[in-house]
Parts: structure tokens; sequence; C-alpha cells
């Protein structure tokens, strides 16, 4: 057991960096898979959307603060909390990789569906970040389910190349 605490501690110095790049690699599949969609389902979903989610988690956390931001200052803001997830949700695949017998692709299949599920169908309509899920297409959920399958598989290459790297696979 100290060895896995030890060990999953050590992960979280590559979880920055398997984090960041892994929201690098969904900002271009999401936009892929976006101009993919109809033009009705674009519609529906540009019409529900009431900003993008991280901007007004944003605007909610520094009114929440009493902080007057400026729109750059806001927009800073948004990438910030939006690269803050990626890399907060990172040592979520070294946990599933080294307590489960889940390969690389596996867990991070897994990682980025409990992500999707739990943060974009879960917290962000709960907290108020985006509409209610009933207000999107059905499209809009695939999309976005895809694409944080792609944030764990981009989690996972990161993560097993600085493990193997550094001669740390579990």
């Amino acid at each position: 057991m100290k060895n896995l605490v030890t060990e999953l501690a050590k992960d979280l110095v590559t979880a920055p960096l398997a984090g960041y790049l892994a929201s690098r690699v969904v900002e271009p599949v999401s936009m892929k898979l976006y101009e993919h969609e109809s033009e009705a389902d674009r519609a529906c979903e540009d019409q529900a959307r009431p900003g993008m989610p991280f901007r007004i988690a944003a605007e909610k956390t520094t009114r929440l603060l009493r902080q007057d931001l400026s729109e750059p200052q806001l927009d800073k803001a948004g990438m910030a909390f939006h690269y803050g997830l990626g890399v907060s949700w990172a040592p979520v695949y070294a946990l599933i990789r080294r307590t489960t017998p889940l390969g690389p692709v596996n867990a991070g299949l897994a990682s980025g569906a409990a992500m999707s599920l739990s943060v974009d169908e879960g917290l962000t309509p709960l907290l108020g970040f985006s509409a209610s899920n009933r207000d999107y297409p059905l499209v809009t959920h695939a999309r976005g389910f895809f694409t944080h399958l792609a944030f764990g598989l981009a989690t996972a290459a990161v993560t097993e190349t600085v493990w193997c790297l550094t001669r740390r696979r579990p």
C-alpha cells in the first residue's frame, strides 16, 4: 500500500503535462466532430448554449469572489478553468491504471468516460455552467463523450510515455 501511495504521489508530477497536452488534443477533435454535425443540430446547440462553460465558470467564480475582471481577463480565467480541469483530471488515469487490471487503452477510455459523465453531463449543468442537458441535441452529448474519450486516450499516451522513460510503469 505504501508503494502505491508513493507512486500515486509521483504521478501528480506527471499530471500537469498529461492533462495540459490532453486538453490541447480535445480542442481540434471537438471542432472536427462539430463540423460534421447537421446545420439543424448546430443551430439547436448554439441556441441552447448560454456561452462557453469554462468562461461561465470563470464569470461565476470571480463574481462569487467579488472580483471585477475585464473581458480579456475573464477569457484568460476561462482558459485557466479549461486547462485546470484537464490537469486536475489527469491523475484519475494513473489511479485507474495503478489500482485495476485495465491496460492503457481501456484505462484511458474509462477515465475519459468518467470525466464526460461526471463533469460534462453532471457538474457543468448542475453548477449552471451550461444549459440543462435536455436543452441540447443528442449529438452534442455524443460529441462531448467522444471528445472526452480522446482526452482519456491522450492522457494515457502522455502518462505511459513518461512512465516508460522513467521506468515507473505499473
